[in-house]
């Protein structure tokens, strides 16, 4: 490839817009002093194919293999992969620091059934680091091989020597490309860098997993075209303080972006949640104000959460509204339904709302409960007991159906909860629940079910 021409160009840290100017604003994505000065080379010969050259074909003429997916031996990731790992996909893995990204992808490569040797490249860690991680996880399998290395060209050379089935790169901001002159992470080395590993995987088959940064805001740092250009971008949440872990598909091209996998971190390193209801509900204080159960569908499967509320008098001249795993907007627009439908004085005073366990809820299925748990905190009077709650409220007040019904009951009953306040037009004539069902057609309906009056 010729040598190419040098030039200056800005480009913007969070979306990856570029310019030929420093701009104080980005009319990309809209922040503030996100621009910065990189050296880019501007090629004179060919420019290398991302993909390798093919004739056009009929839909008809194409064949794939529909089963062919790599189990991974972590159920959990499995279901949020839909199904296993499929070949030639580059995943991108993503989460805060100390989350629990390089355990993850380390007890993968001792648990997943492929034949092929798996490459581990580490651009941040030694080798007797990984060693000691390794040791603590109990994995000892003979196909993993290790490498630390920052320079993506000495990283190929050792792919065409090993001839792995995976790669995983922990991470993709701390490898470089020699040709390209800004510093690792920046926007254009990021990337270039993904387009070769993207290459590697549609051209050699050849599995990707690599792990990025997140930025202050906790979205994945680097250009929004990083994103566009992996098949599937997972993310690692949790509190760091909380032992669960939720992974989640933010984007995934062969499977559903709405499953979720529990995992809880212990010494030995993650350990699968199964039965994330009975995790979640295990601590559960029994008959207190404030607190409810709603079950909540991620994906297809139907999780018990506890939602819990705390409304206080407000000593001060604004009161404070704070929500943890609730949407705040959808809690700030029930708090106005309670107060202008059921003429509750609920403006002044402090509201705090939690869900259990650290994970993030919202689908509009939980606004009933939320209203239950505010209700219930504000006039000191308990839910009703080993009752579940359901419904999506709208502006009058009125509750709305909801999908899933049955799938959500079934888990409530398997959790010991034998009644249900569930919207009235989900129910009809003839329909048989595990549980008993109440349906409600507004908000007073339901508070005079869940509270004896309200």
């Amino acid at each position: 490839m010729a040598k190419g021409k040098e030039k200056s160009v800005f480009f913007c840290q969070e979306c990856g817009y570029e310019s030929a100017k420093w701009l104080g604003k980005c009319p990309g994505c809209g922040q503030w002093n996100t621009f910065v000065e990189e050296l880019v080379t501007k090629q004179s010969g060919d420019v290398a194919r991302l993909m390798p050259s093919s004739e056009p074909m009929t839909l008809q003429e194409i064949y794939y293999d529909d089963v062919l997916r790599i189990d991974t031996g972590i159920h959990e990731l499995n279901r949020v992969l839909g199904g296993g790992m499929v070949p030639g996909a580059l995943m991108l893995l993503a989460g805060d620091p100390g989350i629990g990204k390089s355990t993850l992808t380390m007890q993968l490569t001792g648990s997943i059934h492929m034949q092929e040797k798996i490459l581990y490249v580490s651009g941040e860690e030694s080798r007797q680091q990984l060693k000691m991680r390794a040791q603590r996880l109990g994995i000892g399998t003979e196909q993993l091989y290790i490498l630390t290395e920052n320079n993506l060209s000495v990283i190929e050379k050792h792919i065409d020597k090993i001839k792995p089935g995976l790669l995983i790169l922990d991470s993709i901001q701390t490898v470089y490309l020699p040709e390209i002159t800004s510093a690792p992470g920046s926007v254009s080395q990021l990337r270039e860098c993904t387009g070769k590993l993207l290459q590697w995987a549609k051209g050699l088959g050849l599995s990707v997993i690599v792990v990025g940064h997140v930025t202050k805001d906790g979205a994945v740092a680097g250009p929004r075209v990083l994103e566009h250009m992996v098949d599937t971008v997972l993310f690692f949440e949790g509190e760091r303080h909380n032992h669960f872990r939720i992974l989640r598909a933010l984007k995934n091209r062969f499977g559903s972006t709405n499953e979720i996998g529990v995992f809880e971190m212990q010494e030995q390193g993650l350990r699968e949640v199964h039965n994330p209801s009975e995790v979640f509900l295990s601590e559960r204080p029994q008959d207190t104000v404030g607190s409810v159960v709603v079950p909540c569908m991620e994906g297809t499967r139907p999780v018990l959460v506890e939602l819990q509320a705390l409304v206080a008098s407000s000593p001060y001249g604004q009161p404070r509204r704070m929500t943890n795993g609730a949407d705040y907007n959808r809690t700030a627009m029930l708090l106005a339904v309670l107060e202008k439908k059921m003429r509750l004085p609920i403006g002044n005073h402090d509201i705090f709302l939690n869900v259990v366990g650290g994970l993030k809820v919202d689908e509009p299925a939980i606004d009933l409960g939320i209203i239950a748990a505010l209700v219930s905190s504000m006039q000191n009077r308990p839910i009703l007991k080993d009752a579940v709650v359901l419904g999506e409220v709208g502006l009058t007040g009125e509750v709305r159906t909801i999908n899933f019904l049955d799938k959500r009951l079934i888990e409530a009953e398997k959790m010991g909860f034998r009644v249900a306040v569930v919207p009235a037009g989900n129910l009809k004539q003839g329909q048989k629940f595990p549980i008993e069902v109440k349906g409600v057609r507004n908000v007073g309906e339901a508070l005079r079910v869940l509270l004896g009056g309200a």
